[in-house]
C-alpha cells in the first residue's frame, strides 16, 4: 500500500472539492483498490489535530512510511519570508516549515491545483502573503522548496495544475504512482503529468467547425468560437478538458465560458478582462501555441472568406438557426 498524506495550505479547497466528482460512487474505495491508504485529509478524515500532529511527528522520524506527499493551495511565506501568515493549528509552526520538512522525508511529492504548483490565484496582484507553489513561483523555478528539489523516490514535484483539478487528473497520477508507473519521461516542461497535458483543451471542442471557418462568437451565449473576441484560451491551454469531459457531461467551453487556461503559471493575471481578446492591429495577441503568427494570419483571411452561411449565421446565435444542408450522396 502506498500511504498518502494530503495537507491544505492557501487556497479554497476547490480542488479536494473537485476531487469529490471522481468517476466512482466509493471515493475510499477507489483509493484501496489502487492501493492506496489515506493517511490523512483535512476533509475526509475524522482524526483530532492531537492525531494528525502525532501521526506528521511519526512521519518525520520515520515511524510512519510517507510514500507521497499531496499539498493543496499556496504555500503562504508571509509575513517577510516567516511564513506567520499560516500556521498549523495545535503546533504555532509555520505551515511552510511542516511542508519543508515532510517533503524531505516523502518518496514522492505532489502539488494539487495550480495554487500549489505557482500560486495561483492565492498569489493574483500584488501578492501581499508572499504566496507561491511547492517548487514554481509563478512560471520561475524554484518556489518553496527550490528548483533542485527532489523527492526520495528521485522526481521532482508533480504539478497536477488546474483550477480545480479534474478529478480523474488527480487519480490518475495516484494510481501511476502507486504502482510505480510514473518516471520523469512521463511529466511535461513543467512537471505536469503528460496523461492530461500532452493535450490542448482545443481538441474535441464542440466549436472547432466555428474556429476552423474563424466565425466568432460576439457576445456571451452565441455559439461561434470564442478566441476571436470572448477571450478564449483553448488553443493555448494544456488540458483535455474536452476529451475528459467534467462530472462525465461538460467543459467551460461546453458551458459557454471562454477557457482561461488555469492549468497555466500566470493565468490568473492574463492583464486583461478573461472574457475579452486583447488584440494588436485587430489580430489576437494569443495564438495557437505551435503555428507562426503570419501562417494564421493567412489562413484566418482564407476561411473568413470561405465560411458557410450556415456557420456564419450559427455562429452568433444561441441555437442552431440554419440546419445542414441536405444532398444526394454515395458513400464509398
Amino acid at each position: 500500500m502506498m500511504n498518502l498524506l494530503w495537507l491544505q495550505s492557501g487556497g479554497c479547497g476547490g480542488c479536494s472539492m473537485s476531487l469529490l466528482c471522481a468517476d466512482t460512487a466509493d471515493f475510499p474505495a477507489l483509493l484501496e483498490s489502487a492501493g492506496i491508504r489515506l493517511l490523512w485529509h483535512p476533509s475526509l478524515s475524522l482524526e483530532s489535530d492531537v492525531d494528525l500532529i502525532a501521526l506528521l511527528e511519526r512521519c518525520l522520524d520515520g515511524r510512519e512510511r510517507l510514500d507521497l506527499l499531496c499539498v493543496e493551495g499556496a504555500l503562504l511565506r508571509g509575513p517577510n519570508g516567516s511564513g506567520g501568515f499560516h500556521r498549523l493549528a495545535g503546533t504555532g509552526v509555520p505551515m511552510i516549515a511542516w511542508v519543508r520538512r515532510l517533503a524531505g522525508v516523502a518518496h514522492h511529492v505532489a502539488a494539487v491545483g495550480s495554487c500549489a504548483a505557482w500560486g495561483g490565484i492565492s498569489a493574483t496582484g500584488s501578492n501581499p502573503t508572499e504566496a507561491c507553489g511547492l517548487q514554481y513561483d509563478d512560471d520561475r523555478a524554484g518556489g518553496l522548496l527550490g528548483a533542485d528539489f527532489r523527492a526520495r523516490g528521485g522526481l521532482p514535484v508533480i504539478n497536477i495544475a488546474g483550477c480545480p483539478t479534474h478529478p480523474g487528473w488527480v487519480t490518475d497520477t495516484l494510481m501511476a504512482l502507486a504502482a510505480g508507473a510514473l518516471a520523469a519521461s512521463d511529466l511535461d516542461a513543467l512537471q505536469r503529468p503528460r496523461s492530461y497535458a500532452d493535450q490542448l483543451v482545443h481538441h474535441g471542442c464542440t466549436r472547432n467547425e466555428f474556429y476552423e471557418f474563424k466565425a466568432s462568437a460576439e457576445k456571451p451565449s452565441d455559439l461561434g468560437c470564442m478566441m476571436e473576441h470572448m477571450g478564449c484560451k483553448g488553443t493555448q491551454a494544456h488540458a483535455d478538458c474536452n476529451t475528459r469531459l467534467w462530472n462525465g457531461e461538460g467543459s467551460c467551453t461546453r458551458g459557454g465560458y471562454a477557457c482561461i487556461s488555469c492549468t497555466e503559471p500566470g493565468f490568473q493575471d492574463p492583464g486583461h478582462p478573461y472574457d475579452r481578446t486583447p488584440k494588436l492591429a485587430g489580430i489576437p495577441i494569443g495564438l495557437p501555441t505551435d503555428m507562426p503568427k503570419a501562417w494564421f494570419v493567412a489562413l484566418a483571411s482564407l476561411s473568413k472568406s470561405a465560411t458557410p452561411r450556415r456557420v456564419k449565421q450559427n455562429a452568433t446565435a444561441d441555437h442552431l438557426v440554419v440546419t445542414p444542408a441536405i444532398r444526394r450522396t454515395r458513400l464509398k
